[in-house]
């Protein structure tokens, strides 16, 4: 293809971009297909001779689309907004057809100073401490583009890791680092992320996830009473990360409450993670959402959710850069140039070297829209919101189950779980409308999210008609029992869950996918943790029989042994939310009834034994702490 062929399919390309996005809504919101359906429409081999590009188009089209889940959809209500915008997608084709690899000043000076200019604007723009801009006069601070709110909170652990192994290296220099490693205590909410636990798995730290208050909030209280109890036992409380809106209800932890809690820790990173609801504090009227923030050390939000800019475009400021940096610099001759202490560098900011011109698009869209457009367009999202649950809490079938601040409502039929997960179900199975599930304080909720750029008041009435004409019909099978499975012959099953596509059963219902969700009652931990010593002495503390927390320690699973003599008293509990093997275990059925691996016993748990330690180990650690943990997934 020279330029001449692709001046003629690229405006056909931007012709297609235009009317796939227009006429969208004529489209089904989710496939109606099966796994494996592409295999049997392509080739199982590349094509050795060139095809006509008419050809591919065809098959994008007939091939690819009808396996779309189309995140632009008015119908389309799942997870939260995938930002997208004209300006945004320009901004991605330049910054493609530049093709720079912006891994230093060098390799680039535009693509690294319009990021660091970007980020002061936005960052200023979200009302964050001047601590956190890389362009004010005295601040050590800074803002970075990273793939996904994953890679900041992961960048940030391991950050707050060095820092605390260094600590710890000056009080005990003879101290292997791998031992103090063994040490390390990370800190969430159950309502976090996931991303949290995999970070402490990459990191190899243990995770203590933490119990929320009824608005899904971790208080102070709680971390304070967690951390002094963890020092206790010898641990070094390192990291904790909050979140700002939730994945699950949008909750809010009491950031201003956890951090003026760890005054009295100052050796602890402070990271909060605002994906989404970041983006609405340049709207002045919700900068109170933030309170707390000049507490923080680092903060995350995703402007490819809600500030109309397209994936990938994760945003991360930091207070002291060089406790970022210094955790991750690399620096082989090869990279260096000579202005290196001069200029920032921005392969030392996150783990890929390679980094693509992504601050374009967001200049695009901060330009295009302004701050004013982009405000219009936030409070526009929590206008639809609001319709939404006035709609819902006029039927009195139905509940809220959040306190409904941004532009996520979470919602269910007044009932079991189970009727809920009848309702979502057919509501996906028709195509008609997309949602997802989430389980909050032990119930199963649907979650209603305003999503494409432009909705309407229509699209909202729209919504809420087809919920309840299924509502409807769906209680009325149930008071006919015409609804309720049989049990008598399975033969005879031939229920909704099992005529329904994989990929509305999936999305429908989160055992599938997450086999420890929805169990009835809360585990409870049962914490006898013996410390090395205090004062000398061995000490035994007995956690309150209704503490909720559990202990997520990935490095128990390298150092798994079944032929220890000791194994009654070394039995660690742990909870691996991403695992779907219990070692040693058999496979069994699911409650869906699709076969699959387990990570779970009777609470969801997985059960290590702690490896044999030499005697010399011992010396230096003394005894082993016993960990009994256990928790369910959120």
């Amino acid at each position: 293809m020279d330029s001449n062929e692709f001046r003629k399919r690229g405006t056909e390309m931007v012709e297609y971009i235009c009317q796939y996005l227009e006429t969208i809504e004529e489209r089904r919101v989710t496939p109606s297909v099966e796994p494996g359906y592409l295999r049997s429409l392509i080739p199982s081999e590349a094509p050795f001779k060139p095809e006509p590009w008419e050809q591919v188009m065809d098959d994008v089209e007939n091939k690819i689309m009808p396996g779309v889940t189309h995140w632009q959809h008015p119908r389309f209500h799942a997870y939260f907004p995938a930002g997208n915008s004209f300006p945004s997608i320009l901004g991605d084709m330049l910054g493609d057809a530049i093709g720079c690899i912006g891994f230093s000043w060098a390799a680039s000076p535009a693509c690294t100073e319009l990021e660091t200019i970007v980020l002061d604007w936005l960052g200023k723009a979200i009302g964050l401490p001047d601590d956190f801009l890389a362009l004010k006069e005295g601040s050590k601070g800074g803002g970075v583009i990273q793939t996904s709110a994953s890679e900041c909170v992961l960048v940030s652990m391991l950050a707050a890791r060095a820092q605390a192994i260094k600590h710890l290296k000056q009080l005990h220099p003879n101290v292997e680092e791998t031992q103090l490693l063994s040490k390390l205590m990370a800190y969430c909410s159950k309502e976090a992320h996931s991303c949290v636990e995999k970070a402490a798995m990459i990191s190899f730290v243990k995770l203590r996830i933490l119990e929320p208050d009824e608005k899904s909030s971790l208080r102070g209280e709680t971390l304070t009473k967690a951390m002094e109890e963890d020092e206790l036992q010898g641990l070094v409380p390192f990291f904790v990360s909050t979140t700002l809106g939730t994945t699950g209800a949008c909750g809010f932890d009491a950031l201003e409450e956890i951090g003026v809690a760890l005054q009295k820790f100052p050796n602890v990173w402070l990271h909060v993670d605002a994906a989404y609801a970041g983006n609405s504090f340049i709207c002045p009227e919700l900068k109170y959402l933030l309170k707390g923030i000049e507490y923080a050390d680092s903060f995350n939000t995703n402007s490819n959710k809600w500030l109309l800019t397209n994936f990938d475009c994760s945003l991360l400021w930091v207070r002291d850069r060089i406790r970022l940096t210094s955790a991750l610099v690399v620096d082989p001759l090869y990279l260096k140039h000579g202005y290196s202490d001069a200029a920032i560098d921005y392969r030392h900011w996150g783990v890929p070297l390679s980094r693509r011109f992504r601050s374009l698009k967001l200049w695009f869209v901060l330009r295009n829209y302004g701050i004013s457009g982009l405000q219009e367009y936030i409070r526009h999202h929590i206008r639809l919101a609001k319709k939404f649950e006035q709609l819902v809490l006029k039927d009195k079938r139905f509940e809220v189950t959040n306190e409904v601040k941004l532009g996520l409502v979470c919602f269910r039929l007044k009932g079991s779980d189970k009727l809920n997960e009848k309702l979502l179900s057919i509501i996906n199975g028709s195509g008609k409308l997309h949602m997802v599930p989430a389980s909050v304080n032990e119930q199963y909720i649907i979650r209603f999210c305003v999503v494409a750029q432009n909705s309407t008041d229509d699209d909202i009435n729209y919504a809420w008609e087809t919920i309840t004409d299924f509502a409807t019909e769906l209680l009325e099978k149930e008071q006919d029992d015409e609804f309720v499975e049989t049990t008598e012959d399975p033969r005879k099953k031939h229920t909704l869950a099992q005529k329904r596509s994989f990929f509305v059963r999936m999305v429908s219902d989160p055992k599938i996918y997450n086999p420890a969700i929805n169990k009835t009652g809360t585990p409870r931990i049962s914490m006898e943790i013996s410390s090395p010593t205090k004062d000398g002495i061995p000490v035994t503390v007995q956690s309150p029989p209704h503490e909720s927390s559990w202990i997520s320690w990935p490095l128990a699973f390298l150092f798994n042994s079944t032929d220890d003599g000791n194994s009654g008293k070394n039995d660690v509990m742990l909870r691996f939310r991403h695992l779907d093997v219990k070692m040693g275990s058999s496979r069994r059925n699911s409650a869906t009834g699709n076969s699959s691996p387990s990570p779970d016993g009777e609470n969801g748990i997985l059960s290590l034994k702690s490896p044999k330690k030499s005697p010399q180990l011992m010396r230096k650690r003394g005894t082993s702490p016993n960990i009994r943990a256990n928790g369910n997934s959120s």
